[in-house]
């Protein structure tokens, strides 16, 4: 299995969808609807208001389209690592080790903030890479900041993220005061621009929902939670470790956007913590970037039989969690 997807054979898609309907098939069957746990931003709010009135509160519409997302961002990160060239070849080994991964658990299937935040995401990591190689900045420094200001009004924790910005810009530019101004000021566009709407339509009472933040302490009881965040960290750790061997020996780039990439695993994780009331599905966010280091493991093991071991591993603990298990 891992063989097919260490390909990067477009055909490998179909494969691909196949392995999405085999590791989501129990989320289909065992739909829930959407995420709103007080977290959420105002954007996501109106969005799901308009859904529920087109589709009304169809667990299996909400589903379907969550685990759509997941695919989606699945193929676009595939795209964006296969064409920074992060691996020696094209391979499909990210989408498989984000679809698996996503699997492990069940709020991280859910219709959610992060979900669409992550959608974002992709964006906002497809232009850090390009900062490197740029010779003025500010246009992509200022697109990123509004896309994490657009995050921020559908997800607000999520404008943490501007650590990300700030760190890739230490990692893949000269430091330029104006550059991280200019980030600011992008962060900063997409809520004046939409409390100016609401100010000018009279319904100024609505900026209240926007800042949506607390800071609470993780409180992750359900077994299945400690269980996906255990072995996400092990393929995390052992993902970098291997990581070592072949980071020498990349383009100077390529070295700049593994280390964008280990900060925004971090980042990432930490960004729940600020949540109105604490929630482990918001760490699909870091299920994301994590899901690269997962595809390094795998593609670091030559031994297709070892590979495939621990692949089947991973895969019977995710379907024994799914269907052997308590809910």
């Amino acid at each position: 299995m891992v063989k097919f997807f260490r390909s990067g054979n477009p055909l490998t898609v179909l494969l691909l969808l196949i392995y999405t309907l085999v590791v989501k098939f129990y989320y289909l069957i065992h739909p829930s609807t959407f995420l709103a746990d007080g977290s959420e931003g105002l954007l996501y709010d109106l969005l799901v208001k308009w859904m529920v009135m087109i589709f009304g509160k169809s667990p299996l519409v909400f589903t379907s389209l969550a685990i759509l997302l997941l695919l989606l961002q699945a193929l676009l990160i595939t795209k964006i690592v296969n064409h920074q060239r992060l691996f020696a070849k094209p391979t499909y080994l990210p989408a498989m080790s984000y679809m698996l991964f996503t699997s492990l658990w069940q709020g991280w299937n859910v219709f959610s903030p992060g979900l669409l935040v992550n959608l974002v995401m992709l964006w906002v990591f497809s232009s850090i890479t390009l900062l490197y190689t740029r010779t003025s900045a500010r246009d992509v420094v200022f697109n990123i900041g509004f896309a994490l200001g657009v995050c921020g009004l559908f997800y607000f924790p999520a404008i943490v993220f501007c650590l990300l910005l700030w760190l890739s810009l230490l990692i893949m530019r000269p430091f330029r005061l104006a550059e991280w101004i200019i980030a600011l000021l992008g962060l900063i566009c997409p809520i004046y621009l939409l409390g100016t709407y609401l100010f000018l339509t009279d319904q100024w009472d609505l900026v209240t929902r926007i800042p949506r933040i607390g800071i609470h302490m993780p409180v992750a009881e359900h077994y299945k939670v400690w269980g996906a965040i255990i072995i996400s960290l092990f393929f995390f750790i052992l993902g970098w470790l291997l990581l070592q061997r072949i980071l020498k020996k990349m383009l100077i780039q390529g070295r700049k956007i593994w280390n964008v990439l280990i900060v925004y695993v971090f980042v990432a994780m930490v960004v729940p913590f600020f949540n109105v009331q604490f929630s482990p599905d918001y760490w699909v966010l870091a299920i994301l970037p994590l899901s690269l280091f997962v595809a390094n493991a795998y593609w670091s093991i030559v031994n297709n039989t070892v590979a495939n071991l621990i692949h089947i591993l991973t895969l019977a603990y995710v379907i024994v969690m799914q269907y052997f298990s308590g809910r």
